[in-house]
């Protein structure tokens, strides 16, 4: 029985003649795979008598041979051919093309934000995307109160109406807590990052956008140093003549407060739908850091004082590439970020 198996192959092997690597493939995996046929006679050859073990021994080692040196022969026969048709290119004909990728417009606009203010001597800092209460909202003079701890505005995690909750960060101002819990002044540095809060989308408003945060705090700082400091910041990023103005503002973590307008750079100032025909474009919040926000991060405000800031990379890419979707930054259309590609990687 086990011989008219192994005759049978061995006729089969002999007239094996492939067309291409994909047949020679499939002769290996039949006959010396796993659980090829090999594999299988070797198994029946365990119940073979004692007696016939030598002769039918000898007989399935010749017929291995024999498969493994027709599946090498005609292994080494398709990779001459291979090498040969190499040989045999035209180096004369056009190359292929290919697509010339670029960068994310909001990696542009971070990475020009970070080049920046690296020349005015900020660091880069970052930190988790899921936060506890302290960092988020406590330490940031945030009351329990204050209607940013909502539902409505805030995606918990974890909600335990204290201290205990959870949540999606919704600001990078969490990034400078952790830095002034954790180290001594000065503090000079800026905190990019991806925030969440819970909004309906639409062109001017999303889940999750990105924010740029900064943080300088030394003895002696005062609010002219934060208005020089935006001043360069905005000349550098818009141009010579770019005109600044400050409205003051609220927020928790900062007294003084403003808000800081730029002459929009899409109509210079005549008015157009991107300002609102008013001329301005408001880009960023800042303020003196609350004394309550030093202390509750371990920093004598009777000796230090500092500045923070805050932007959105949408608006300020907005403003700079014309783009009025905010949803276009997130769809991945590859007929939005083809616009890109004179910024090659």
């Amino acid at each position: 029985m086990m011989q008219d198996q192994i005759d049978q192959y061995t006729a089969e092997i002999n007239a094996f003649s492939p067309a291409n690597a994909d047949e020679l493939e499939t002769f290996r995996i039949k006959f010396l795979g796993t659980k090829g046929i090999i594999k299988d006679l070797f198994e029946q050859f365990k119940t073979v008598s004692s007696e016939e073990k030598r002769t039918f021994g000898k007989v399935l080692n010749q017929f291995k041979q024999l498969a493994e040196a027709k599946h090498q022969d005609l292994q080494e026969s398709f990779k001459s051919e291979v090498e040969n048709s190499k040989s045999e290119i035209d180096l004369t004909l056009p190359g292929d093309n290919f697509q010339v990728g670029s960068r994310h417009p909001l990696s542009l606009v971070r990475n020009e934000i970070i080049d920046i203010f690296k020349r005015l001597g900020f660091t880069v800092a970052e930190g988790p995307e899921i936060e506890d209460d302290w960092h988020n909202f406590s330490a940031l003079n945030f009351p329990e109160e204050h209607p940013a701890r909502d539902m409505q505005d805030t995606f918990f995690i974890k909600k335990n109406n204290g201290k205990d909750d959870i949540a999606l960060r919704t600001h990078t101002s969490s990034v400078q807590v952790r830095m002034m819990e954790n180290g001594k002044p000065p503090f000079r540095a800026i905190m990019p990052g991806r925030v969440y809060r819970n909004e309906a989308i639409s062109a001017r408003a999303h889940c999750f956008f990105h924010q740029v945060e900064g943080l300088y705090i030394d003895e002696n700082v005062s609010f002219a140093d934060l208005k020089q400091t935006l001043y360069h910041f905005v000349q550098e990023l818009y141009g010579e003549g770019t005109k600044v103005r400050f409205r003051p503002s609220y927020f928790p973590f900062t007294e003084p407060s403003a808000e800081m307008d730029v002459s929009c750079t899409i109509c210079k100032g005549s008015g157009c739908n991107m300002c609102k025909y008013s001329g301005w474009v408001e880009i960023l919040g800042c303020g003196m850091v609350d004394p309550n926000v030093l202390e509750n991060c371990g920093i004598d405000s009777k000796v230090y004082t500092g500045f923070a800031f805050g932007m959105g990379m949408e608006r300020i890419a907005n403003l700079k590439y014309v783009i009025r979707d905010l949803r276009l930054f997130s769809e991945n259309d590859e007929r939005f970020l083809k616009q890109f590609q004179t910024e090659i990687i």
